[in-house]
């Protein structure tokens, strides 16, 4: 029975010492590898340096490093592109974002934006609001912005994310929502002072009256036309008038029959 144990412990293959070289070997390798990563993480060759901002119109670099809680000089392999996507996204102005990394020292961000279309006054600075009257920029400031903006009215306790409660603003919105991004972009002020005389003005300082808020509809559909053939327009228009059934245009030297449109040749 001795000899079986004997016999079995020397059929167990022997432990073998791992060398203290081998171990030495192993950690530096790893030293190296963790060198290696710390290098890349913190090295100042991969810092954030440069914004590329794709899909924006309204929205600066400035509101992207402020949202995405982001600062120029930051190691870029420590930026979590999820993380900033979900900064961004709490921006009511953006709709949607992806963000990713482009070595050495760029972050790529592509946005798409909730659209203002209108500017009003409110009791800190201005308010952007979109069509359906939410507010999704305010600033102390007044912008160069390619949409109009509301006079006659100002805002009261207001702040982005806040939706519309003026009804003279819901009515200029509705008129708005009706209209093309490049008919918003081609008025520069509806006038709301005086709810009996409502008016818009173009870019070029033609005047649009549109009386009260009654046939809205009807007035919306006919400065949706106007404005699209206005481009096309061979006359000099002082003001085209809405407020009455029969609508009519005076041009700088006469008055244009109501039928008449505004880019029939001169004769």
């Amino acid at each position: 029975m001795d000899e079986d144990k004997l016999g079995t412990s020397e059929m167990r293959p022997l432990r073998r010492r791992r060398s203290p070289r081998r171990l030495l070997k192993g950690l530096a390798f790893l030293l190296i590898c963790g060198g290696l990563v710390a290098f890349i993480v913190y090295s100042p060759l991969f810092t954030l340096q440069r914004l590329r901002l794709q899909g924006n119109t309204y929205i600066t670099e400035t509101d992207i490093l402020t949202s995405g809680r982001l600062h120029k000089g930051q190691p870029l392999f420590q930026l979590e592109t999820s993380e900033v996507t979900q900064n961004l996204l709490r921006d009511l102005r953006i709709e949607s974002a992806v963000v990713r990394r482009r070595l050495p020292d760029t972050l790529e961000v592509e946005i798409t934006e909730r659209t203002p279309v209108a500017t009003v006054a409110c009791d800190y600075g201005y308010l952007d609001l979109d069509r359906q009257g939410k507010v999704i920029g305010s600033y102390k400031s007044l912008r160069k912005m390619p949409i109009p903006m509301i006079t006659g009215v100002k805002m009261h306790d207001m702040y982005i994310g806040d939706d519309n409660k003026d009804t003279r603003v819901a009515k200029v919105l509705e008129l708005l929502a009706s209209l093309n991004q490049e008919a918003i972009n081609s008025l520069s002020e509806i006038s709301v002072a005086n709810p009996e005389a409502v008016t818009a003005y173009t870019n070029q300082s033609v005047q649009i009256r549109l009386g009260n808020f009654e046939r809205w509809e009807e007035k919306a559909e006919q400065t949706k036309e106007f404005l699209h053939n206005l481009p096309n327009s061979r006359h000099q228009i002082e003001f085209v008038d809405f407020s009455y059934t029969a609508p009519f245009i005076r041009l700088k030297d006469k008055l244009v029959d109501p039928e008449t449109k505004v880019n029939e040749k001169a004769q």
